[in-house]
């Protein structure tokens, strides 16, 4: 994807947090971060089969906190690469539309409905492998990006094909969807991916009747 817009800055004090607090988090998962994965993944909830899965010789189980942690952690290059391009991309110009604050309190609404989503999807399906990533922040701003500059023109990467933002979100949204339910790309938490898009979408809603301050 690209979308640079000349006359905006290159990063904002709220992306350039969260993009750097990524970058650190993956340096320490590369250096051993087994206790990481163990206490800040999201786990599903045990519901009595912890026996079916063991890391270290216990499951670790779900705790609060792991709604917004397992944000920070990722599964190789590729994959914080990936999330982090977008992350720049769409969540600069997010907020200077909202303000730093509004900005990031969008973000980890998205990250935690994603996280919620995933948690009921993993729960009820008797998964019980752990869920990390940005993604569910980042398929939230891309939400807020497609409504707010429903017109703008994006570039896929592969394959190289310039969309609307409208479109983009919808043809995103409809993937991750069709992905989910015939469950092909294994290790790939689509729903948590739907789930930042419609908290974000709820959220937005709520913005509309009563707006955030900058």
């Amino acid at each position: 994807m690209n979308g640079r817009s000349y006359g905006y800055p290159a990063i904002t004090p709220a992306v350039q947090w969260l993009i750097v607090a990524n970058v650190l988090v993956f340096m320490l998962e590369l250096m051993g971060g087994d206790s990481l994965l163990e206490n800040f993944a999201l786990w599903p909830l045990d519901l009595g089969r912890s026996q079916v899965f063991l890391l270290q010789g216990h499951y670790p189980g779900f705790q609060p906190w792991q709604l917004v942690t397992y944000s920070f952690l990722h599964g190789g290059l590729l994959h914080i690469g990936l999330n982090m391009y977008a992350l720049w991309l769409f969540g600069t110009r997010m907020e200077l539309v909202w303000g730093s604050t509004p900005f990031l309190l969008y973000y980890f609404v998205c990250v935690a409905g994603a996280g919620l989503t995933q948690l009921l999807v993993t729960t009820l399906s008797g998964q019980l492998y752990p869920t990390i990533g940005a993604s569910g922040g980042v398929f939230g701003l891309l939400l807020a990006f497609g409504m707010t500059f429903p017109n703008e023109r994006l570039m896929l990467i592969f394959p190289p094909v310039i969309l609307k933002a409208k479109w983009f979100v919808i043809l995103f949204g409809v993937v991750e969807l069709w992905a989910g339910i015939i469950g092909t790309e294994a290790g790939i938490a689509h729903f948590a991916h739907l789930g930042g898009m419609l908290f974000g979408y709820l959220l937005l809603q709520q913005w509309r009747r009563y707006p955030p301050r900058p």
